[in-house]
């Protein structure tokens, strides 16, 4: 549910495909369920449920660990394991199968689908928000806020209710159908939409139409007395620590309960491209669409990697799968499939461990992958004019986070250079390895590849009518950049520096104060309030910093609502604003006073640097920031 923790653990998942080595991959299903107990053993995760599939039906389903750690219940293939966001498959299958009915189109905008729905899309004359947009979260829509994540009530609301909690987030940044950006009230609007087509409720219409042609008879988007009977418990991270269910404020998006065998004939399903027990129930083409990325920019230019209709296109190891993957709190999943290959698995965890994630999906991708032929031939690479490479070289900005609210560290954590590179592009990016460029080949004109892949998952985008772009697939998440002057890029970027520095040198003025004590050297008494409120500046930050990194094991509770690191992040950010500019004005006051110098100048450049910051982070909304509103 929470998109920046899943590019983390995706990101997570690559690293250790590459760090394990190549002995260690399982051979066996022993040897898979040995390492798999392994990982969960190392990870404190108590349980897990795995379903390995094939198109003529289950390899292996399995329950591993501890459903209850209290009564020490294992876990079975029957156990109950939030589905999380791989719930939104059936978002889609329904819309799709109500396409092939003639009911609605992919095409309809959300507006005659759902004309109560409140949002708000400044391009709506020209260029409007249509079910298609929602399901592969190119609406321009904020993800749910950390008040939505954390409310606490919502086990009686209707999808209407959810929708209507904050309806203020559904605003498009920018035009429809060009940039990517995971929403969860994305498929919550279609599945609206559904309702509204159909006069059923969301979670009735799917039971109906696919829970139980594909024998899922007892899953259910709703925690009945019946489910929670066969339902595993969640688990803190340090495994005993029990956690309470998460009601989502938006059922359809991530709500899904059920156990890995139901799960497995789901995978079955997809593989035989939309059949099940001998029943065409969606014809091949319908899944097929649902894999392929249509509506961004990189994918109208042929880019086939990215984000479908709810379902991932994503290149590993040489191999393309499809999927998806999802967290809710202290409880993970993840499908993968490839249709070609005609295998796939399940595996969905009872706590929110990224290490445990990671190892799983390597384990898994390992064993299914030993037996396939060798990955496909990588494209032929194209002869691109010099020309052409030039004009797109520079610096880049993202224009497309999650949320509206980390714009400002994500433009500058994702700060881009682009250049001509051999047979292609170089691209490297101000967080991660800068002294690097990654090489991206040309397969044509404007579509670039890694040399690992074989498929572009680079496009260099025609259309200028918002600036010069480029869109990226990394890891799950199809970044739109758009070129910026290189001044501006250096001026961020020195300011970064010039801020970790002056923070690092603030906080080791008080120990080379003390050390001045130690040995009974006098302290210049002089302005003393000016050479301390740099460190209090500083202190201030740091402490913001670290009571964020501090909440992440529960951020959703913590920040969600009004608690002491809420708070404690909100009062620190302000005083980290008052010392910063009370410095500065300190500063300036003193300059033509009797003072050493370096200590002047020092305490005036670092008041006048964390003032830009404060300035910069206040823009973007961090300052005072009230996360439980």
């Amino acid at each position: 549910m929470y998109r920046i923790h899943r590019i983390l653990l995706l990101a997570l998942a690559c690293l250790l495909q590459t760090v394990l080595a190549e002995n260690n991959r399982p051979k066996t299903l022993a040897e898979l369920q040995a390492a798999i107990e392994r990982v969960l053993k190392e990870t404190n995760t108590p349980g897990a449920c795995v379903a390995i599939v094939r198109k003529d039906g289950p390899e292996w389903i399995a329950g591993l660990g501890l459903a209850d750690v209290a009564s020490n219940k294992p876990v079975t293939p029957d156990t109950f394991f939030r589905v999380c966001s791989v719930s939104k498959g059936f978002v889609s299958l329904s819309l799709l199968k109500l396409e092939q009915e003639g009911r609605l189109k992919l095409q309809d905008t959300l507006k005659s689908r759902a004309p109560a729905l409140v949002f708000d899309n400044p391009w709506e004359a020209t260029d409007p928000v249509r079910l298609v947009h929602l399901l592969e979260h190119t609406a321009g829509w904020d993800d749910l806020s950390l008040k939505e994540y954390a409310f606490e009530h919502a086990e009686k609301f209707t999808l209407k209710d959810g929708l209507d909690f904050n309806p203020s987030a559904r605003h498009s940044r920018w035009r429809p159908g060009t940039g990517y950006s995971y929403a969860n009230a994305g498929p919550a609007a279609a599945a609206y939409a559904v309702e509204q087509v159909t006069g059923q409720k969301f979670e009735d219409h799917v039971e109906q139409t696919w829970f139980k042609p594909l024998g899922m008879t007892t899953a259910s988007f709703l925690l009945t007395p019946s489910v929670e009977s066969r339902m595993t418990k969640l688990y803190l991270a340090d495994g005993r620590t029990q956690a309470p269910y998460w009601h989502l404020t938006m059922r359809a998006a991530g709500s899904l309960n059920a156990s890995a065998k139901e799960m497995a004939n789901y995978l079955q399903f997809l593989l035989n491209r939309g059949s099940f027990g001998g029943v065409q129930l969606l014809p091949p083409e319908a899944i097929t669409r649902m894999e392929t990325p249509s509506s961004n920019l990189a994918a109208r230019q042929g880019m086939k990697l990215g984000y479908g209709l709810t379902n991932q296109t994503l290149h590993s190891d040489g191999r393309v799968f499809h999927g998806h993957y999802g967290s809710v709190v202290h409880g993970m999943s993840e499908l993968v499939y490839s249709p070609e290959e005609g295998v796939g698995f399940i595996f969905m965890t009872n706590s929110g461990s990224g290490a445990a994630f990671g190892s799983i999906d390597w384990l898994l991708r390992s064993y299914i992958t030993q037996k396939m032929p060798r990955a496909p031939e990588a494209p032929a690479l194209a002869s691109v004019p010099p020309s052409v490479l030039q004009d797109y070289a520079g610096w880049y900005e993202p224009t497309c986070p999650p949320t509206q609210v980390i714009t400002g560290l994500w433009r500058l954590l994702l700060l881009t250079e682009i250049r001509p590179h051999t047979n292609g592009l170089g691209l490297r990016r101000f967080h991660g390895s800068f002294r690097n460029f990654m090489p991206y080949l040309a397969v044509s004109e404007r579509l670039y590849r890694q040399p690992n892949e074989s498929r572009a998952s680079l496009a260099l985008i025609k259309d200028r009518t918002d600036g010069t772009r480029v869109q990226v697939n990394m890891y799950d998440h199809v970044h739109t950049f758009r070129r910026i002057p290189a001044s501006v890029a250096w001026l961020q970027i020195v300011i970064f520096g010039t801020t970790v520095v002056l923070l690092l040198s603030s906080l080791a003025l008080p120990l080379i104060w003390a050390i001045r004590m130690i040995f009974r050297r006098k302290m210049p008494k002089e302005n003393m309030r000016m050479r301390i409120l740099p460190v209090l500046a500083a202190l201030s930050l740091i402490a913001a910093v670290w009571i964020f990194r501090s909440a992440q094991e529960n951020v959703i509770q913590r920040f969600g609502e009004l608690t002491p690191w809420s708070l404690g992040f909100f009062v620190m950010t302000l005083a980290f604003a008052l010392f910063a500019f009370w410095g500065l004005v300190s500063a300036l006051r003193t300059e033509n006073q009797m003072l050493r110098r370096w200590f002047w100048w020092h305490a005036f450049a670092s008041s006048l640097i964390f003032s830009l910051v404060a300035l910069y982070l206040g823009y973007w909304g961090y300052i005072g920031f009230r996360s439980w509103v």
